[in-house]
């Protein structure tokens, strides 16, 4: 027999299929709203129908004598039981080092409203429908004030304002970069391109609602939460901060995750005040958001407003970029808003061209909107769309070919390693081969035919090309504690959190490549504060790259101890035991049949070792993170008579390193693809300008993409250039579909209609706006 099947079977790069699936598809999954616990209280939030104005009244006494309702609290009440208010956990100073606008975000609305869908008052009865009726009863008077909801308006002089600690609206003002040369070196330029790029307003959407059961128990002054969450031991300190205690007061839970996105990773304000409520009463309450309230409360993202400049030689050789960016903060600080736009992205500007010098000033804008925050990327995407639509809008003035300015620009294996101005280290890339590779898939040579074969048709062909780059992984910790038991089973208690990413089935592999224990034993005991003193969750494209590191020293250890055991038992040395996975975890008295497996080692470690199990633990932190990057290669047609645009075929080369699971990894790569996609053609978050109520505030209004708006995707996966700064020579793909989808649609669509007398546009591209731009050469407003 080949020794070598089981680890090629089940092993790193093998296509295993997903362990969860079976489980999840049989409708066996536990989500929070699943949970229930002994004589639970249901909640409901009231909030603001207002996006902005003074508070002249809030009568709740009505609501409070409503059938079946036990508490209604307002800011008061919440006040009194001391709660904390929500800030800014970015750390972001302003350019000159002094602190960026101190507005605190209270749970429930204090004197003023600023976003239609603020909290107001919080309703705790015996049902929700209790509950929601009572809430009909609450009285609100506002004396409404005038809005502002988009973000350079906000920074107007003469704009509403919205917080006395924020004059002017402005929150910060950041930079990176160095303006001085950049400035010199558009001065010398042959060329300059300017453009104005606005990235819209979009909602998470994650088909599990945001949703928290908490109790507390008065013996051991510890609160039990179960909530969704992208990590425990975030959410934890979070919540243990506005309840004014120490985290080790709260036991954290997160069971079975239905999409995070990153929106999941922020503590909103109804978590706390569930954990409080539950403390005063004495029972367990549970809050589950509607699909209305998660498009007026849940974390938005990406909108900003951009201009940006190129300063080329007359070769089309970029010297360098600068960008003046607008961040819509919304109406306060969400956990991470601040830096989304600032240092979480700012410094991949230019991406992973050759860029000598950048310099990019970001401002922060207070406006009457729901507060925003990561989102698939984490303002990457918006960075890259902006550097895409840089480069492309270059070519088009310059005269060139869209993938020569690329291949001009591109940084090839023979640059690597390489820094750029905006602080990021590739350690590795072979950028304009694998722009090749998605050319020639994509038949690139062949579009001016196709082009022509398309208008017979009465549509307008384009070819989009696209390289990105994103910034994955690092930091800020990790750990794990992996037990083998003597019934035959592994457990992994892990500080990562799956919110569908598959790492039930990542982390088996692993643990089958260093351990040889069949993948199907592995049990996958995450979401748990208390289980792990450390956990730095899932976000950012780090599960894998910080996973496989503790991993790898968690199988070290059990391997050493079961060293230390096999030798006690098979009366050895030490050093004559050899440990081989390939044989499915078993330690050998090296040349000899004398032999024992990992199960029974784990059986006598209690003899040995004094343990109940055979366990090893891994801890680590680690901030270096991986520069994923790949070609997308996209085409389009719009019919000319509609507007309406179809994607015809999707070419993409990914290089993320040594792959762990290729069908893992194209599963993400999908499915961020979509989310680009949605975002390039019909997903935005629409208000009234004159009133900032929302008009896409439900699934009648917000377009979501649907698989029939998906072409089959041709994806490559190279493994061509492997990070050069973890074990495994991984780089993040969790966020990559996302980052590369939206410019290769744009792209596309421009590429298509140049011909017929469009020079811009703006997303979403939806049939109404590109059949007004082909009719009328301007781009309408969002609809």
């Amino acid at each position: 027999m080949n020794e070598t099947a089981p680890i090629q079977k089940f092993g790193i790069g093998a296509r295993m299929a997903r362990l969860e699936d079976d489980r999840l598809l049989r409708g066996q999954g536990r989500y929070v709203d699943d949970l229930t616990l002994p004589d639970q209280l249901i909640a409901y939030v009231f909030r603001s129908p207002f996006a902005h104005g003074r508070i002249r009244a809030l009568d709740v006494n009505a609501a409070r004598e409503a059938p079946g309702v036990v508490s209604v609290l307002t800011h008061d009440e919440a006040a009194f039981l001391g709660l904390k208010p929500l800030t800014d956990r970015s750390g972001l100073k302003n350019a000159d080092g002094s602190p960026i606008a101190p507005v605190m975000t209270p749970q429930l609305a204090v004197d003023a409203v600023r976003f239609v869908g603020q909290p107001v008052a919080l309703i705790v009865a015996h049902t929700r429908e209790q509950a929601r009726d009572a809430a009909e009863l609450i009285e609100l008077d506002v004396e409404e004030a005038p809005v502002v909801i988009g973000a350079r308006a906000a920074l107007e002089p003469g704009a509403p304002e919205l917080h006395a600690l924020a004059p002017g609206n402005l929150s910060y003002d950041w930079e990176i970069g160095d303006a001085a040369a950049v400035a010199g070196a558009f001065e010398a330029a042959a060329h300059v391109t300017r453009l104005p790029v606005q990235v819209q307003r979009i909602v998470a959407n994650a088909m599990e609602p945001r949703a928290i059961l908490a109790r507390y128990d008065g013996e051991s002054e510890r609160w039990e939460i179960h909530t969704v969450s992208q990590g425990v031991h975030g959410m934890r300190g979070q919540l243990a901060q506005q309840l004014g205690v120490a985290p080790d007061r709260l036991r954290v839970m997160t069971p079975d995750v239905g999409g995070g996105f990153g929106m999941k990773l922020m503590v909103h304000p109804e978590y706390a005040l569930i954990a409080a409520a539950a403390k005063d009463l004495g029972r367990a309450i549970k809050w589950t958001a509607d699909r209305s309230e998660s498009f007026l409360s849940d974390a938005q993202a990406r909108e900003m407003d951009v201009i940006v400049e190129g300063a080329f030689d007359e070769g089309g050789k970029v010297l360098a970029i600068r960008a003046d960016v607008v961040s819509n903060l919304g109406a306060y600080y969400s956990q991470f808003g601040a830096s989304i736009h600032a240092p979480f992205s700012a410094g991949l500007l230019g991406s992973i061209y050759r860029v000598p010098m950048m310099h990019s000033r970001v401002r922060g804008a207070f406006s009457n909107t729901v507060p925003t925050d990561a989102y698939r990327g984490a303002g990457r995407p918006e960075i890259n769309y902006v550097t895409e639509r840089l480069f492309d809008q270059a070519a088009h003035e310059l005269g060139l070919d869209a993938a020569e300015i690329r291949r001009r620009n591109l940084l090839t294996a023979a640059d690597m390693p390489y820094s750029t101005m905006g602080g990021l280290h590739f350690d590795s890339g072979d950028c304009v081969a694998h722009l090749e590779m998605a050319l020639e898939k994509a038949g690139y040579g062949e579009r001016e035919a196709r082009r022509a074969a398309a208008l017979e048709e009465g549509k307008a062909y384009g070819m989009g090309v696209c390289y990105y780059m994103e910034r994955t992984g690092g930091g800020p910790a990790e750990s794990t504690r992996v037990q083998i038991q003597p019934a035959g089973r592994a457990q992994i208690a892990i500080g990562t959190q799956s919110n569908g990413q598959g790492h039930h089935t990542a982390w088996a592999q692993i643990l089958h490549e260093k351990l040889g224990i069949d993948p199907s034993t592995v049990q996958l005991a995450e979401g748990d504060s208390d289980a792990l003193a450390v956990g730095g969750g899932t976000g950012g494209s780090r599960s894998l790259i910080m996973a496989h590191r503790v991993l790898y020293l968690a199988a070290d250890q059990i391997i050493e101890k079961g060293k230390d055991i096999a030798a006690r038992k098979l009366e050895a040395d030490v050093a004559d035991i050899e440990f081989s996975p390939r044989e499915g975890g078993q330690f050998r008295i090296a040349g000899t049949d004398r032999a024992m497996d990992l199960f029974a080692a784990a059986a006598a470690a209690q003899e040995v070792l004094g343990e109940e199990a055979l366990t090893g633990e891994g801890a680590i932190s680690e901030r270096t993170a991986t520069y994923p990057n790949g070609a997308h290669v996209v085409e389009v047609a719009v019919d000319l008579e509609t507007g309406a645009l179809e994607i015809l075929r999707y070419v993409i080369v990914d290089d993320f390193g040594n792959i762990l699971n290729p069908l893992l990894v194209e599963g993400q790569v999908h499915g961020g693809i979509a989310q680009g996609i949605g975002q390039a053609l019909m997903e935005a978050a629409v208000l009234d300008p004159q009133t900032g109520q929302p008009l896409s505030g439900s699934y009648m209004d917000y377009a979501m993409p649907r698989a029939a708006d998906m072409p089959m995707f041709d994806l490559t996966l190279s493994q061509a250039a492997p990070c050069q700064t973890n074990p495994m020579g991984v780089k993040g793909c969790g966020e990559a579909g996302s980052v590369g989808a939206t410019p290769a649609v744009v792209l596309a669509a421009l590429d298509a209609l140049r011909p017929h007398g469009v020079e811009d546009l703006q997303t979403p591209l939806t049939p109404l706006r590109l059949w007004t731009a082909l009719r009328e050469g301007k781009i309408p407003e969002q609809g």
